[in-house]
């Protein structure tokens, strides 16, 4: 058994832990809330604008715009969202095999632009080209931040250097539970009408100009810009939640722990109390006889 003295110096170290853990849940907490709120607040402009890019690409037939035309080819771009940080749980590993599970799927040549530090790690532990990197976005970040990634992915496909594009991020569901996605960026595939989560467009759309080609070339770009913001607030969401629930786990396991060891400190100091009064009677037993 360890000596009282290196028990008390863990339990001392163990609480310190526990109260970095207990500040970093409170303010993963304070951080999650209002990562939760950009999500609500832009989920309904995602949606509609879904709708009405499947509303312009159904009465139009403009399939063969330069974003939309399917290609023949195995030369795919990974776009993948992660924390910049640790210390979030499970949510960094889940995603990193979300994205080789959608790798595996494709297949080809596979490319990789990195959207935040620990994506960027796994793709070089990967081995798979890395064209471009953003880190540091911030927690809460704004829509300009998507813009140079867009137009990163965009100028990759217009230049006929990637023959399609996906995006891996981590949908927000709940305070408990995060999803790891993939979905397909480039070519755009425009939402079906039917689907629950595309508003039904009611009454007649105008747009202006009157010509499907130069709206759809204004649209699609917002489109894919639009789609990678919101699910980097996603990510961002569930970055905070898993962080926050990963650290008050931490810190009931420190707590538990230091319970654990205040008991056998407790057990270790009677233990030498006993044997002193042993040695005591024994003394004193040894000078009674002697």
């Amino acid at each position: 058994m360890a000596s009282q003295r290196e028990i008390k110096r863990r339990i001392r170290s163990i609480k310190n832990t526990a109260q970095i853990t207990k500040a970093m849940q409170m303010v993963a907490a304070s951080r999650m809330r209002r990562a939760q709120q950009q999500v609500t607040d832009t989920r309904a402009y995602a949606q509609h604008i879904r709708g009405i890019v499947a509303d312009i690409s159904r009465r139009s037939g403009a399939d063969d715009h330069p974003l939309l035309t399917k290609r023949d080819g195995g030369r795919v771009e990974i776009v993948v969202l992660t924390p910049d940080r640790g210390l979030a749980g499970s949510l960094v590993v889940n995603m990193n095999r979300e994205a080789v599970r959608l790798a595996e799927r494709v297949g080809g040549d596979i490319r990789v632009v990195a959207v935040g530090r620990k994506g960027r790690d796994f793709a070089l532990r990967m081995r798979w080209k890395l064209v471009a990197e953003f880190t540091n976005v911030g927690d809460h970040p704004e829509a300009s931040v998507v813009g140079p990634v867009a137009q990163q992915i965009l100028d990759d496909f217009e230049n006929d250097a990637v023959d399609s594009v996906y995006l891996v991020y981590s949908e927000f569901v709940s305070t408990l539970r995060q999803t790891p996605r993939a979905v397909q960026l480039l070519p755009v595939v425009a939402p079906e009408q039917a689907e629950e989560d595309v508003p039904q467009l009611g009454g007649p759309w105008n747009y202006e100009p009157d010509d499907p080609q130069a709206v759809l070339s204004a649209l699609l770009p917002r489109y894919i810009e639009f789609t990678m913001y919101q699910a980097l607030l996603e990510t961002k969401a569930s970055e905070h939640s898993s962080r926050m629930v990963a650290m008050s786990n931490a810190t009931d396991n420190a707590n538990e722990l230091a319970s654990d060891l205040t008991l056998l400190a407790n057990k270790a100091r009677q233990a030498e109390i006993t044997k002193e009064i042993a040695e005591i009677s024994g003394a004193a037993e040894a000078l009674r006889t002697g």
